[in-house]
């Protein structure tokens, strides 16, 4: 059976809840319909909930999107390109840039003493320069730029620049920062009862340590800005960019202007994943300020291994832990400690490693626990926000847990799961987080089981028990793993949006709000919010660029909750003008304006019904007002960033997946055979969209923790830094049997449409390709070793996965 539906469009959906196998299980758990804002519309005239095709698809496909190096430049623009540094730690003593300066159409360099405002970024730590100055801190920061009439021109002179630099000790692991206290940020800690009191009265108890790699974001388009400085000290700034208005205010702060002065704009990304919600700021700010001293605009496009050598990844992860646990494997005690290299500045590593801390949970009630923080500096590439922010590194180590845990017991992974959820309700007591949050919405008691079902684990696990008795050299793991991913931004002042909706004489929409297209679809969404507020069809509504003059300090499209806050406060700004356009009927009709539909292009009223596109031009010639601001704040969120307790999210995203693999004990090689996906997406707005973000953010995962590998050597240089030593999924890597599906269930909390957040929990589900791993790595040693925890470093390389079978040194 076929995991999705195809309408005469061609497009992709998945089945209607009233089909699905799910929809029995799920009826018990469904909360109310949300209210409708007005009366509803025919389900064939909404736009919600049906598969539209992406916005920008078509030009895409032709190649006619237009990203920052296809737009026209203007006359005199200039390029740069970086000057990096050779060393990992070391005293700058000096740049010669002499031989680069001879060079044919070299303008000159641009160095930390031509930075107008402040010589340090504005990031949240201020612990970042602009261009390194007296010191560098890892091979590959910029210490400037070379500023030339070609690109080529650019690059090539970048070669003759000497650096003098005196090495200093260098630290280049998290072990040896935890032996050197080297943090970017303190450590933090986080209790719960009484963890060792639980690990001495626990029936089992195992200790474990292993560690998991970071991840280069390998967006299509790469790191990329156009600075434009305009009249009176204005500047223009086109920016592949996350967040604009953080771009808007770090280029500000080094031009030593106000924010006003400067406008940043985007219109999509060529991907984003996390590595341009703060990392694309930087090239801004290199861009203006070459473009300050020299008075032309300037473009500054890294290339690959530029884009690998300087910019941060995923955080990678070191654990430690002490778990006590009863003989059906529920958890009674836990002392965890977490370590992640965050590099050589804090960047965003506080708020990742506190969702670490947030998600070392996952689905699970601890009643007994201790969890130790540490935000290592190293001498690497400042690490930064990538899809998940932190929660796959905080899922995966208690993931691992509970499989040494079924291991150790000789019971089902499955079934120790099961025991460890968080419960249905608060009658028992265990629904409450080692951060104090409720969990209110717990859907897993029903989606597990049901996945269960439609995988037919059971039966495949006895049927893989048998063959790989039979098989010597290959073994076969089978692993279902949930996710419970809480959305929100755990700073609680960035849960904020805006938009304009303008509505046209002609009945024509166009939108703008603060959010950011990567790719996700993130726009069309919203344009398919703001046509059923309005009742006209999706073809009317036009959703434009990113733009800072327009809406101002919008937060970063991030936390997997750019739909619910820029789609909420464009319908806000839609139903004002709604609004507005009813007012005016009913005074023409004599009627209630709650009584006035609009639907499929039409306003309609109990006496009359009349042309959206008509009524606009007599509500123009009326004076009524057809364009509207929209604001929206997430409600319910509260957060003591000094403690890390209260309810940093809004509500959680649930979902499972089944995973079966298979390895070569010989050469320790691997396939991802099958993989079957329940996922939560609330009532999806665009099924299409979100399939395909479940589909590639699992993808995304499995990359992560089966071929990516990131290898820095003995001097600080990262050796993977490009396609032919760094390998993301490709096509064959696909598993063949790849279903998915989607719970049918509304958010129970009052979320635009009913929907949930789909950008980064699916990541996460990946994790059931590392736990497979491991069941098959288990399956392929002998004797005792078999109930032993398997210590698998991920991602499970083919040399990683012969070390934990143990056929290779560590």
């Amino acid at each position: 059976m076929n995991q999705r539906e195809t309408l005469p469009s061609g497009l992709p959906v998945s089945r209607d809840a009233v089909d699905s196998p799910v929809a029995a299980a799920a009826d018990a758990h469904a909360a109310e319909p949300l209210a409708a804002p007005q009366p509803s519309a025919p389900a064939s005239t909404r736009a919600m909930g049906q598969s539209h095709v992406h916005e920008s698809a078509r030009a895409q496909v032709a190649g006619a999107a237009h990203y920052i190096d296809d737009l026209p430049e203007v006359k005199g623009t200039l390029y740069a390109a970086p000057i990096l540094s050779t060393v990992a730690h070391g005293t700058l003593n000096g740049v010669d840039a002499s031989a680069a300066l001879a060079l044919p159409g070299v303008r000159g360099v641009v160095l930390a003493a031509d930075v107008p405002g402040d010589k340090l970024l504005a990031a949240f730590a201020h612990d970042e320069p602009v261009f390194a100055h007296d010191t560098v801190q890892h091979i590959g920061q910029v210490i400037g730029l070379v500023v030339a009439d070609s690109v080529m021109q650019a690059r090539r002179a970048v070669r003759a620049v000497q650096l003098d630099i005196t090495p200093l000790p260098a630290v280049l692991s998290v072990h040896d920062a935890l032996k050197a206290k080297s943090y970017v940020l303190p450590p933090v800690f986080v209790r719960r009862g009484d963890a060792a009191t639980g690990l001495a009265q626990s029936a089992h108890r195992l200790q474990g340590a292993f560690e998991v790699g970071g991840q280069e974001h390998f967006y299509l388009e790469g790191q990329i800005a156009y600075a434009l400085p305009l009249e009176q000290k204005q500047w223009w700034i086109y920016s592949s960019t996350q967040h604009p208005g953080e771009v808007q205010h770090w280029v500000a702060h080094a031009l030593g202007l106000d924010n006003h002065a400067v406008r940043v704009e985007c219109r999509r990304m060529g991907g984003g994943f996390g590595g341009k919600e703060t990392q694309a700021g930087h090239l801004a700010v290199w861009a203006a300020v070459a473009a300050h001293k020299f008075g032309r605009a300037v473009k500054l496009r890294l290339d690959r291994d530029e884009d690998f050598m300087v910019t941060g990844k995923r955080h990678p992860f070191a654990y430690e832990y002490d778990v006590g646990f009863d003989d059906t494997g529920r958890i009674t005690g836990l002392k965890l400690q977490m370590a992640a290299n965050c590099g050589f500045s804090a960047d965003l590593s506080g708020p990742v490693a506190d969702r670490a801390v947030f998600h070392s949970d996952n689905a699970y009630y601890l009643s007994d626990v201790e969890i130790a923080s540490y935000r290592c500096k190293t001498n690497t590439q400042s690490h930064t926000a990538f899809r998940g922010f932190g929660g796959p590194q905080g899922v995966i180590v208690i993931e691992a847990i509970l499989g040494d845990i079924a291991r150790a017991l000789g019971r089902d992974a499955q079934d120790v799961r099961m025991v460890n959820l968080y419960g249905k309700d608060a009658s028992d007591g265990r629904n409450v987080t080692h951060y104090q949050m409720t969990v209110e919405d717990n859907i897993l008691h029903a989606l597990m089981p049901q996945l269960e079902r439609n995988a037919d684990y059971r039966q495949r696990q006895a049927r893989i028990t048998a063959w790989n008795a039979q098989q010597p050299v290959l073994k076969r793991g089978l692993a279902i793993t949930p996710v419970k991913f809480g959305i929100s931004f755990t700073a609680t002042l960035f849960n904020q949006a805006g938009a304009l909706v303008h509505v046209y004489t002609d009945g024509s929409v166009q939108v703008n709000h603060g959010g950011t297209e990567m790719g996700q679809g993130l726009h069309t969404k919203v344009a398919q919010i703001v046509a059923d507020e309005l009742g006209v069809p999706l073809s009317r509504v036009l959703v434009t660029a990113s733009d800072t003059s327009k809406v101002p300090n919008a937060s970063a499209t991030a936390a997997s909750s750019g739909t619910d806050l820029n789609g909420r406060a464009a319908q806000f700004a839609a139903r004002h003008v709604r609004d507005n356009l009813a007012a005016y009927v009913c005074g023409l009709d004599g009627c209630g304006a709650g009584a006035i539909q609009f639907a499929g292009g039409q306003v309609i009223s109990p006496k009359k019904v009349r042309q959206f596109d008509d009524v606009v031009k007599e509500a123009y010639a009326n004076r009524i007002q057809l364009w509207s601001d929209g604001f929206y704040r997430t409600p319910k969120i509260h957060y003591d960033k000094a403690t890390l307790t209260g309810r940093p999210f809004y509500y959680f995203a649930y979902g499972a997946a089944c995973s079966e693999v298979v390895i070569d004990t010989l050469t320790g090689e691997s396939r991802v055979l099958k993989v079957d996906i329940l996922h939560d997406v609330g009532h999806s707005i665009n099924p299409a969209i979100d399939i395909g973000q479940i589909e590639g953010g699992f993808i995304q995962g499995m990359g992560w923790l089966t071929t990516e590998q990131l290898v820095w050597n003995e001097k600080g240089t990262l050796t993977t830094h490009a396609p032919s030593t760094y390998k993301i999924p490709a096509t064959g890597d696909i598993p063949q049997h790849f279903k998915v599906e989607l719970w049918p269930e509304a958010n129970r909390e009052d979320n635009v449409g009913g929907s949930k957040a789909v950008g980064e929990p699916p990541f996460m589900l990946a994790i059931s390709v590392y736990e497979a791993l491991r069941n098959a790595v288990a399956a392929g040693r002998l004797g005792a070793d078999a109930a032993a925890p398997v210590v698998l470093t991920a991602p499970a390389t083919a040399e990683n996965v012969l070390k934990a079978l143990g056929r290779l040194e560590n």
